[in-house]
């Protein structure tokens, strides 16, 4: 899964910084806001983890199977979340997705962890890869109006401002399709 090393290590940048933000927005008054964010950081840890270079590090294979439980028990959260807030079948899509490419790592053989082979996209990659792609460009498109309507300073606490919980989910989205690409 993992690509061209300087790409990997500002992925890895990028999905660490989104979860540090989330744990901080866990702090929030709101409480929607709160229960989103522990599910996000989530991801974005998680995400930081399988994207670092397979130079620097290679899991164990007995990793990716670990991945695949936790990924699928924050699945089968954001499942039950989804039944009162459609918001959460993004979260739902975006777990099976890390829980679908630690299941492909873990059934890759090792050498393949380092070297690209096959011919074409696997149908559900392809399906995943749309997916994030057009989810990227409907946040980057939600995100222009939210910056401009953002309140004096001083109006929202960090964990509280909006447009940066939007901005989290576009830098997610984008590593999500990154992650895809390299599979």
């Amino acid at each position: 899964m993992h690509g061209p090393v300087p790409a990997a290590w500002l992925l890895v940048a990028l999905c660490a910084a989104t979860g540090a933000y989330c744990l901080l927005r866990m702090r929030s008054r709101v409480e929607e806001q709160r229960r989103s964010a522990g599910g996000e950081a989530l991801m974005g840890f998680g995400m930081a983890l399988m994207a670092v270079p397979a130079a620097v590090f290679t899991p164990p294979q007995w990793a990716w199977p670990v991945y695949a439980a936790v990924f699928g028990a924050a699945a089968l959260r954001a499942l039950w979340a989804a039944r009162t807030a459609s918001h959460h079948l993004h979260h739902l899509v975006g777990t099976c997705a890390m829980v679908y490419m630690a299941a492909a790592m873990a059934t890759a053989p090792p050498a393949a962890h380092h070297a690209h082979g096959g011919i074409g996209v696997p149908p559900l990659t392809g399906a995943l890869l749309v997916y994030f792609m057009g989810y990227v460009l409907l946040a980057g498109a939600r995100l222009v109006p939210a910056a401009v309507a953002v309140a004096g300073p001083g109006s929202a606490r960090w964990g509280d401002r909006p447009e940066l919980a939007r901005a989290c989910r576009l830098s997610m989205g984008i590593g999500m399709v990154a992650m895809l690409l390299t599979m």
